[in-house]
C-alpha cells in the first residue's frame, strides 16, 4: 500500500470532491478514480460513496480516515528525524500570507529558503481570509493585524505601522487635512471584505488615546494593492501599511498626512499549530522569518521611516 494513496484518500475525504483532491495534488480526475478504486481492491472494502456532487465516506472509510492520518503523521515525523539528523530540512511546506504582504515580502523570503533547503517543496497560499488552518493542511500563517484567540502558536515578527497618505496632485487639488476631523471632507479610499475592520479608521492622537472614525468615499475594494494604485493615480486618501507604500513615499510618488495622528500599528505575527514535534521545516522557516523581517522591519530601514517602538 503506498502511502501516497493515503495522502490522496485523505485529501478527497477532507475535501468531499475527487475533482478538488486532484487539483490541490496535481492530478487528472482519471488517475484519482483509479487509485481510489486500487486502494479499495487492496483493502477489499468500499471506503467512499461517490455521487454526481459530492463524495461521502462510508463506515469503513471513517474508521480507516483516522487510521490513514495516524500513518501519514508517522511517516513525516520519520522523514522529519531523518532530516534533522543530517541538518537538511525536507518535505512539503504550505505557507498562508496577506495577498499583497506574500507578493511584496514573502515571495522573495520564500524564493531564498529554498535555494537554502532545495528539500523543501514550498507552496504560498496568498489570501486576504483567514483560512481553515486544518482543513487545508497550513503549516504557518502569517497575518497582520490582532489575533482572535486561537489553539495555534504565535509568534510576533515585526510591527506593520501604518499611515494615511494621498498623491501630491490629489492633495494640491484637494487640499491637506490637518486634523482627523478633516477626512471627512475627502475621499477616503477603504478596504471592504468580509471581516475587514479598515472601512473604519483608528488613529492615535498626541496624547495616546485612539480614536475611530467612519468614513466613506467614491471607491473601496477587497483588494489592498488596487488601493495602492487608486492613491498613486489621485483618487483619494488611503491608509496603508509602510510595507506596502514606503518605496511610494520615499520617491514622492505619496506624501503622508497627519502624521500627528498615525493609524494605529499592528503586529505582523506567524502562527502555527502546537505540536509535540515541529518538523525542522517548519521550525527552520519560522526562524528565517524573524532573521530576515525583525524589527524594525527591512522596509523602514530602507527607506528612512522607523517609527517609534511600540510595545503589545
Amino acid at each position: 500500500m503506498e502511502t501516497d494513496d493515503l495522502l490522496l484518500f485523505v485529501r478527497v475525504a477532507e475535501l468531499r470532491s475527487l475533482t478538488a483532491a486532484g487539483r490541490d495534488l496535481r492530478l487528472t480526475p482519471a488517475v484519482v478514480s483509479s487509485r481510489l478504486i486500487r486502494l479499495e481492491k487492496k483493502l477489499g472494502m468500499r471506503l467512499l460513496n461517490r455521487t454526481t456532487r459530492q463524495v461521502d465516506l462510508t463506515p469503513d472509510g471513517h474508521q480507516f480516515l483516522q487510521h490513514s492520518l495516524n500513518i501519514l503523521e508517522a511517516v513525516d515525523q520519520a522523514q522529519s528525524a531523518i532530516a534533522v539528523s543530517r541538518d537538511s530540512p525536507a518535505g512539503a511546506l504550505k505557507v498562508s500570507a496577506p495577498v499583497s504582504f506574500a507578493r511584496l515580502h514573502l515571495a522573495p523570503m520564500a524564493a531564498a529558503f529554498t535555494e537554502r533547503h532545495p528539500q523543501v517543496q514550498l507552496q504560498l497560499v496568498a489570501s486576504d481570509r483567514f483560512d481553515d488552518f486544518f482543513h487545508e493542511q497550513i503549516d504557518l500563517l502569517i497575518r497582520v493585524g490582532e489575533l482572535k484567540d486561537s489553539n495555534m502558536v504565535a509568534r510576533r515578527l515585526a510591527v506593520s505601522r501604518r499611515v494615511f497618505c494621498a498623491s501630491p496632485d490629489y492633495l494640491a487639488r484637494e487640499g491637506t487635512p490637518n486634523t482627523p476631523e478633516d477626512l471627512a471632507d475627502h475621499n477616503c479610499l477603504l478596504l471592504r471584505f468580509p471581516g475587514s475592520q479598515q472601512w473604519r479608521w483608528t488613529l492615535v492622537h498626541p496624547t495616546g488615546q485612539q480614536e475611530t472614525l467612519s468614513l466613506s468615499g467614491t471607491m473601496d475594494s477587497d483588494n489592498s494593492e488596487i488601493l495602492t494604485q487608486w492613491c498613486l493615480s489621485g483618487q483619494g486618501i488611503a491608509m496603508k501599511d509602510l510595507w506596502e507604500v514606503a518605496p511610494y513615499i520615499k520617491e514622492g510618488r505619496l506624501v503622508e498626512v497627519l502624521a500627528e495622528f498615525p493609524p494605529v500599528a499592528y503586529p505582523i505575527t506567524v502562527l502555527y499549530p502546537h505540536s509535540q514535534y515541529l518538523p525542522p521545516r517548519v521550525r527552520q522557516f519560522v526562524d528565517f522569518l524573524v532573521e530576515h523581517i525583525g524589527d524594525p522591519p527591512p522596509w523602514e530601514k530602507a527607506d528612512g521611516l522607523c517609527r517609534q517602538e511600540i510595545q503589545f
